[in-house]
Protein backbone atom coordinates (compact mmCIF):
# COMPACT_ATOMS: atom_id res chain seq x y z
CA UNK A 1 0.00 0.00 0.00
CA UNK A 2 1.64 3.09 -0.88
CA UNK A 3 0.85 5.80 1.31
CA UNK A 4 1.10 10.03 -0.15
CA UNK A 5 3.10 11.16 2.75
CA UNK A 6 4.07 10.02 6.33
CA UNK A 7 1.54 9.17 8.97
CA UNK A 8 0.68 11.29 12.08
CA UNK A 9 2.24 9.27 14.99
CA UNK A 10 -0.04 10.93 17.89
CA UNK A 11 -3.19 9.09 15.77
CA UNK A 12 -1.55 6.28 15.75
CA UNK A 13 -0.56 6.46 19.41
CA UNK A 14 -4.33 7.62 20.27
CA UNK A 15 -5.26 4.25 18.36
CA UNK A 16 -3.15 2.12 19.77
CA UNK A 17 -4.08 3.05 23.32
CA UNK A 18 -7.50 2.47 22.45
CA UNK A 19 -7.08 -1.04 21.52
CA UNK A 20 -6.53 -2.16 25.27
CA UNK A 21 -9.88 -1.19 26.09
CA UNK A 22 -12.19 -3.93 26.50
CA UNK A 23 -14.77 -4.21 23.89
CA UNK A 24 -12.93 -1.22 21.92
CA UNK A 25 -10.04 -3.02 20.90
CA UNK A 26 -10.32 -5.42 17.69
CA UNK A 27 -8.99 -9.33 17.63
CA UNK A 28 -4.93 -9.65 17.35
CA UNK A 29 -4.14 -11.96 14.55
CA UNK A 30 -2.50 -15.30 14.44
CA UNK A 31 0.43 -14.31 12.29
CA UNK A 32 1.70 -10.99 10.43
CA UNK A 33 -0.16 -9.00 8.31
CA UNK A 34 0.75 -9.64 4.43
CA UNK A 35 0.74 -6.08 4.30
CA UNK A 36 3.72 -3.97 3.16
CA UNK A 37 3.12 -0.03 3.91
CA UNK A 38 5.41 2.47 1.39
CA UNK A 39 6.16 6.44 1.23
CA UNK A 40 8.38 7.91 -1.17
CA UNK A 41 10.55 11.41 -1.12
CA UNK A 42 10.69 11.66 2.32
CA UNK A 43 12.94 15.00 2.89
CA UNK A 44 14.73 15.60 5.91
CA UNK A 45 14.10 19.05 8.12
CA UNK A 46 17.55 20.44 8.89
CA UNK A 47 16.27 21.78 12.20
CA UNK A 48 14.99 18.62 13.07
CA UNK A 49 18.36 16.47 12.37
CA UNK A 50 20.28 19.33 14.20
CA UNK A 51 17.83 18.84 17.55
CA UNK A 52 18.17 14.66 17.23
CA UNK A 53 22.06 14.93 16.99
CA UNK A 54 22.21 17.18 20.29
CA UNK A 55 19.69 14.42 21.85
CA UNK A 56 21.67 12.20 21.11
CA UNK A 57 24.94 13.10 21.16
CA UNK A 58 26.09 13.27 17.31
CA UNK A 59 28.10 15.87 15.71
CA UNK A 60 26.28 18.66 13.80
CA UNK A 61 26.78 17.81 9.97
CA UNK A 62 24.79 17.09 6.21
CA UNK A 63 25.42 13.44 7.23
CA UNK A 64 22.45 11.40 8.55
CA UNK A 65 23.24 9.02 11.74
CA UNK A 66 22.88 5.53 10.86
CA UNK A 67 19.99 5.62 13.96
CA UNK A 68 18.13 8.55 12.45
CA UNK A 69 16.91 7.11 9.11
CA UNK A 70 15.19 4.64 11.96
CA UNK A 71 13.15 7.77 13.26
CA UNK A 72 12.74 9.71 10.11
CA UNK A 73 10.46 6.13 9.14
CA UNK A 74 9.37 5.32 12.38
CA UNK A 75 5.92 6.86 11.28
CA UNK A 76 5.54 4.10 8.74
CA UNK A 77 6.33 1.70 10.70
CA UNK A 78 3.80 2.24 13.47
CA UNK A 79 1.24 2.74 11.17
CA UNK A 80 1.85 -0.79 10.70
CA UNK A 81 2.20 -2.00 13.91
CA UNK A 82 -1.13 -0.22 14.85
CA UNK A 83 -3.10 -1.91 11.25
CA UNK A 84 -6.25 -4.17 12.23
CA UNK A 85 -5.18 -7.47 13.37
CA UNK A 86 -1.35 -6.76 14.20
CA UNK A 87 -0.42 -9.49 16.13
CA UNK A 88 1.49 -7.89 19.27
CA UNK A 89 0.17 -4.66 20.45
CA UNK A 90 1.40 -1.44 20.55
CA UNK A 91 0.61 -0.46 23.85
CA UNK A 92 3.53 -2.38 26.45
CA UNK A 93 5.60 -3.49 23.75
CA UNK A 94 9.37 -4.54 24.56
CA UNK A 95 11.97 -3.04 22.11
CA UNK A 96 14.47 -5.89 22.38
CA UNK A 97 16.83 -6.07 19.56
CA UNK A 98 17.59 -4.02 16.53
CA UNK A 99 19.51 -4.14 13.44
CA UNK A 100 20.99 -1.28 11.12
CA UNK A 101 22.33 -1.74 7.84
CA UNK A 102 24.30 1.55 6.40
CA UNK A 103 25.10 0.57 2.56
CA UNK A 104 25.88 4.07 2.02
CA UNK A 105 25.84 7.61 3.45
CA UNK A 106 23.03 9.21 3.14
CA UNK A 107 23.22 13.49 2.88
CA UNK A 108 20.46 16.41 4.33
CA UNK A 109 19.64 16.68 0.70
CA UNK A 110 18.60 13.70 -0.32
CA UNK A 111 14.57 12.57 -0.15
CA UNK A 112 13.96 8.70 0.74
CA UNK A 113 11.75 6.10 -0.31
CA UNK A 114 10.83 3.89 2.49
CA UNK A 115 8.77 0.49 2.67
CA UNK A 116 7.87 -1.83 5.80
CA UNK A 117 6.65 -5.03 6.51
CA UNK A 118 6.98 -7.62 9.37
CA UNK A 119 7.93 -11.09 9.38
CA UNK A 120 9.27 -13.82 11.14
CA UNK A 121 6.65 -14.25 14.34
CA UNK A 122 7.85 -17.02 16.87
CA UNK A 123 7.26 -17.92 20.34
CA UNK A 124 9.28 -16.65 23.28
CA UNK A 125 9.36 -17.60 26.84
CA UNK A 126 7.44 -14.22 28.15
CA UNK A 127 5.06 -14.16 24.87
CA UNK A 128 5.30 -13.64 21.08
CA UNK A 129 8.10 -11.38 19.34
CA UNK A 130 8.38 -10.79 15.68
CA UNK A 131 10.66 -8.30 13.48
CA UNK A 132 9.36 -5.26 11.96
CA UNK A 133 11.94 -4.12 8.95
CA UNK A 134 12.23 -0.98 7.74
CA UNK A 135 14.06 -0.07 3.92
CA UNK A 136 15.16 2.97 3.01
CA UNK A 137 16.16 4.03 -1.08
CA UNK A 138 17.35 6.18 -2.98
CA UNK A 139 16.73 6.24 -6.68
CA UNK A 140 15.73 2.78 -6.42
CA UNK A 141 18.78 1.99 -4.37
CA UNK A 142 18.92 0.26 -1.06
CA UNK A 143 20.56 2.74 0.82
CA UNK A 144 19.81 1.82 4.29
CA UNK A 145 18.01 -1.31 6.32
CA UNK A 146 16.73 -1.90 9.91
CA UNK A 147 15.20 -4.67 11.55
CA UNK A 148 13.79 -4.15 14.82
CA UNK A 149 12.74 -7.11 16.93
CA UNK A 150 9.46 -6.41 19.53
CA UNK A 151 8.37 -8.39 22.25
CA UNK A 152 4.96 -8.59 23.14
CA UNK A 153 4.27 -10.46 26.55
CA UNK A 154 1.47 -13.10 27.04
CA UNK A 155 0.25 -14.23 30.46
CA UNK A 156 -0.62 -17.52 29.59
CA UNK A 157 2.97 -17.96 28.32
CA UNK A 158 5.80 -19.84 30.60
CA UNK A 159 8.19 -17.41 31.98
CA UNK A 160 11.47 -19.56 31.93
CA UNK A 161 14.20 -19.08 35.40
CA UNK A 162 15.31 -15.94 36.08
CA UNK A 163 19.00 -15.75 35.97
CA UNK A 164 21.12 -15.44 38.79
CA UNK A 165 23.14 -12.39 39.67
CA UNK A 166 25.95 -14.01 40.14
CA UNK A 167 25.81 -15.97 36.67
CA UNK A 168 26.45 -12.48 35.13
CA UNK A 169 29.99 -11.52 33.40
CA UNK A 170 31.94 -9.01 35.48
CA UNK A 171 31.03 -5.55 32.64
CA UNK A 172 33.92 -4.46 31.16
CA UNK A 173 36.13 -1.47 32.25
CA UNK A 174 34.21 1.99 30.68
CA UNK A 175 35.78 4.65 28.99
CA UNK A 176 32.68 7.20 29.55
CA UNK A 177 30.27 7.46 31.67
CA UNK A 178 26.69 9.13 30.93
CA UNK A 179 24.22 10.74 33.54
CA UNK A 180 20.87 9.98 32.11
CA UNK A 181 18.36 12.68 33.38
CA UNK A 182 14.63 12.58 33.05
CA UNK A 183 14.42 14.92 30.52
CA UNK A 184 16.03 12.25 27.94
CA UNK A 185 12.70 10.28 27.82
CA UNK A 186 10.78 13.57 27.01
CA UNK A 187 13.46 14.69 24.49
CA UNK A 188 13.93 11.48 22.37
CA UNK A 189 10.07 11.36 22.43
CA UNK A 190 9.86 14.56 20.83
CA UNK A 191 12.72 14.29 18.42
CA UNK A 192 11.67 10.47 17.38
CA UNK A 193 7.83 11.05 17.54
CA UNK A 194 8.03 7.57 19.91
CA UNK A 195 5.77 8.84 22.18
CA UNK A 196 5.32 5.07 24.49
CA UNK A 197 4.22 6.19 27.58
CA UNK A 198 6.64 3.93 29.87
CA UNK A 199 9.50 6.54 28.68
CA UNK A 200 7.72 9.85 29.19
CA UNK A 201 5.48 9.42 32.47
CA UNK A 202 5.82 8.36 35.91
CA UNK A 203 1.92 6.58 35.82
CA UNK A 204 2.61 5.65 32.23
CA UNK A 205 5.76 3.82 33.57
CA UNK A 206 4.21 2.11 36.64
CA UNK A 207 1.12 1.14 34.33
CA UNK A 208 3.73 -1.27 32.79
CA UNK A 209 5.57 -2.57 35.59
CA UNK A 210 8.42 -0.19 35.74
CA UNK A 211 8.81 2.21 38.93
CA UNK A 212 10.25 5.14 36.95
CA UNK A 213 10.46 6.09 33.42
CA UNK A 214 13.13 4.10 31.41
CA UNK A 215 15.56 5.67 28.35
CA UNK A 216 14.07 4.88 25.06
CA UNK A 217 16.53 1.85 23.84
CA UNK A 218 16.94 3.97 20.38
CA UNK A 219 18.45 6.45 22.14
CA UNK A 220 20.73 4.54 24.05
CA UNK A 221 22.05 2.53 20.66
CA UNK A 222 22.13 6.15 18.99
CA UNK A 223 24.09 7.42 22.24
CA UNK A 224 26.47 4.88 21.97
CA UNK A 225 26.62 4.81 18.15
CA UNK A 226 27.76 9.00 18.90
CA UNK A 227 30.76 8.02 20.68
CA UNK A 228 31.96 5.66 18.14
CA UNK A 229 31.33 8.39 15.25
CA UNK A 230 34.80 9.35 14.26
CA UNK A 231 35.55 5.94 14.06
CA UNK A 232 32.53 4.20 11.86
CA UNK A 233 33.24 3.06 8.32
CA UNK A 234 31.10 4.39 5.02
CA UNK A 235 29.12 1.21 5.37
CA UNK A 236 28.81 -0.78 7.98
CA UNK A 237 26.06 -3.21 10.20
CA UNK A 238 25.43 -1.87 13.95
CA UNK A 239 23.73 -4.56 16.06
CA UNK A 240 22.32 -4.52 19.22
CA UNK A 241 20.27 -6.46 22.37
CA UNK A 242 18.67 -4.70 24.63
CA UNK A 243 18.69 -5.93 28.04
CA UNK A 244 17.80 -4.41 31.41
CA UNK A 245 16.21 -1.11 31.18
CA UNK A 246 17.83 2.25 31.93
CA UNK A 247 15.47 4.23 34.23
CA UNK A 248 15.73 7.60 34.60
CA UNK A 249 17.83 9.41 35.91
CA UNK A 250 20.99 7.05 36.19
CA UNK A 251 24.35 6.78 35.40
CA UNK A 252 25.85 4.87 32.72
CA UNK A 253 28.84 3.30 32.16
CA UNK A 254 29.93 2.84 28.25
CA UNK A 255 32.66 0.33 26.97
CA UNK A 256 34.15 0.03 23.65
CA UNK A 257 36.96 -1.86 22.46
CA UNK A 258 38.20 -3.01 18.59
CA UNK A 259 37.74 -6.64 17.28
CA UNK A 260 38.97 -6.87 13.88
CA UNK A 261 37.84 -4.03 11.58
CA UNK A 262 34.73 -3.45 13.78
CA UNK A 263 34.01 -2.90 17.19
CA UNK A 264 32.28 -4.59 20.41
CA UNK A 265 30.83 -2.11 22.87
CA UNK A 266 28.18 -2.38 25.72
CA UNK A 267 26.21 0.19 28.13
CA UNK A 268 26.44 -0.78 32.05
CA UNK A 269 24.65 0.72 35.10
CA UNK A 270 27.83 2.38 36.60
CA UNK A 271 26.02 1.69 39.95
CA UNK A 272 25.95 -2.10 39.96
CA UNK A 273 27.24 -3.08 36.69
CA UNK A 274 23.92 -4.48 35.35
CA UNK A 275 24.02 -4.88 31.60
CA UNK A 276 21.26 -2.24 29.70
CA UNK A 277 22.54 -3.02 26.19
CA UNK A 278 25.42 -4.78 24.23
CA UNK A 279 26.07 -4.34 20.18
CA UNK A 280 29.11 -4.41 17.62
CA UNK A 281 29.84 -2.62 14.71
CA UNK A 282 30.56 -4.75 11.15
Amino acid sequence: MELDGLPASGALYRRALLGVVPGVGGRRGADVPGLELAVGGVSVDQRHLADYDRVCGFRLTDRLPATYLHVLGFPLSLRLMTSPGFPIPLTGVVHVANRITVHRPVEVGERVDFHTYAENLRPHDRGRQLDVVLVGSIGGEEVWRGVSTYLGKERASGGGPRRDRADRPEPPAFSAQWRVMPRVGTDYARVSGDHNPIHTSKLGARLFGFPRPIAHGMWSKARCLAALEPRLPEAYTVDVAFKLPVPLPSTVAFSASPNGAGWDFALHSARDGRPHLTGSVR
